[in-house]
């Protein structure tokens, strides 16, 4: 058997020094199993090589989730008994859940931040149409947080030739406040089009295909109606999304309604103080609020008011309630546009969505089976014992969930990267190519 063994050995010490004769190492040689101390050399050359390549792939790993991984990762490293490698794989596991494909929308993304180019058509009257409001808060405030942050962005240019998307600036919500009827709105906007199309060679090309609007007022749809090609061809960016009207989820975008500033910060790692099953509280300005008020008004583990909570009284009431709930009920409203998402993501709250024909924002990119509940408005009735059937590891995936994709509903001035205006930004970039009518 030793005998065996030292010709085995002996054999492999040949292989090896004749492979390595064959090559740039042929000053070095073997005899006998024992190495030339040249070898030794490289030798160390190659121990310095194989560390560099782990550290290689260990900054490639720490660059993968300088992105949108990185809150995550933070999160899961304060995580009591569990070691570094454990969280790395919960914050990747995380991100491979939100998100469709993580890689993909990655590699895009970067691609619209370098190619993504709009013209923004600089007529009308500033006094009507593209004109930022001062303040940029109330529930509209998504459609002048877009209008202030595509100024402030790199994707407008000058240049007509080099844009993928044109931007119509017509603020409904602007003509609104302006006291302004269904009828004499839609006829501004029809005649400021018109004036664009015989002004203009770029609206012709496409029909206005590659065209674009954005409101977040509830008129924005009848203020367009005298339009036909702009309802029919035009991408709509919209708060009020639903596939029940006259939204096209393949062409028109949903833009977030978000009450900023959020008057509490958002919430964190506070699973152990959320001790409320779920909590609404509004007007019952619908059939599923109606429903939910009369099934669950009464109940000791849901916390369903049948009104406004009253936001000048007290230390944040309202604002509180969601951090104290594991799930924040969204009901559709008289509209389906609603704030109760984007504040139940911020601080937290999972959202349980009762809106049947509501397209959720970012349905493209996110997928929000991982970070909120979808439940049919016709399973009010069983609202409680669907979400007492949520495992407690279920919940903890569904609330880090909602933690990783909070930047996504939050609006900056200037925009800074995975905000929700670059989300909506890659939204209408998915649609460049969008079907010409």
């Amino acid at each position: 058997m030793e005998g065996m063994r030292s010709r085995e050995e002996g054999e492999r010490s040949r292989v090896v020094a004749r492979m390595i004769a064959d090559s740039s190492f042929s000053q070095c040689w073997f005899k006998y199993g024992l190495m030339h101390k040249c070898h030794w050399r490289w030798m160390w050359l190659i121990v310095a090589l194989l560390v560099l390549a782990f550290y290689y792939f260990g900054v490639s790993s720490s660059m993968l989730l300088s992105g949108v991984e990185k809150d995550v990762l933070a999160v899961n490293l304060k995580d009591g008994g569990h070691s570094r490698r454990t969280a790395y794989s919960r914050s990747r596991e995380v991100m491979e859940q939100v998100y469709h494909s993580t890689d993909i929308f990655q590699r895009s993304f970067k691609e619209m931040e370098e190619k993504f180019k709009v013209y923004v058509y600089p007529d009308g009257d500033p006094e009507t149409y593209y004109q930022t409001p001062r303040k940029l808060t109330g529930k509209y405030s998504s459609e002048g947080y877009f209008f202030q942050n595509l100024r402030e962005s790199r994707f407008v240019t000058n240049d007509s030739a080099a844009a993928d998307l044109f931007f119509l600036p017509v603020s409904c919500h602007k003509m609104r406040g302006k006291g302004l009827s269904y009828e004499k709105m839609a006829d501004i906007v029809r005649a400021y089009v018109e004036s664009l199309i015989i002004k203009y060679p770029f609206w012709n090309r496409t029909v206005g295909a590659d065209h674009f609007f954005v409101t977040c007022h509830d008129v924005g749809v009848r203020a367009t109606a005298k339009v036909e090609h702009l309802v029919k061809n035009s991408i709509r960016v919209v708060c009020s999304p639903s596939y029940n009207g006259s939204f096209i989820p393949h062409k028109d975008v949903a833009l977030p309604q978000v009450l900023q500033p959020f008057p509490l910060p958002a919430g964190g790692d506070d699973i152990h103080n959320r001790t409320v099953l779920g909590f609404w509280a509004g007007h019952r300005n619908s059939k599923v609020r109606v429903n939910l008020a009369d099934a669950w008004q009464y109940d000791p583990i849901l916390f369903v008011a049948n009104n406004r909570l009253n936001r000048s009284t007290g230390d944040y009431i309202y604002q509180n309630q969601f951090y104290r709930s594991k799930f924040c009920i969204c009901p559709a409203g008289s509209q389906v546009n609603s704030a109760r998402i984007a504040e139940s993501i911020h601080y937290g709250c999972v959202p349980v969505i009762m809106a049947d024909f509501y397209d959720l924002p970012f349905n493209d990119i996110l997928d929000w089976r991982k970070f909120s509940l979808v439940v049919r408005e016709r399973e009010y009735d069983n609202l409680k014992k669907i979400l007492q059937a949520v495992t407690v590891q279920k919940y903890r995936m569904l609330h880090a969930g909602v933690r990783q994709v909070r930047r996504h509903f939050e609006w900056h001035s200037p925009p800074i990267k995975y905000d929700a205006f670059h989300m909506v930004m890659y939204e209408l970039w998915l649609r460049r190519f969008t079907i010409r009518f």
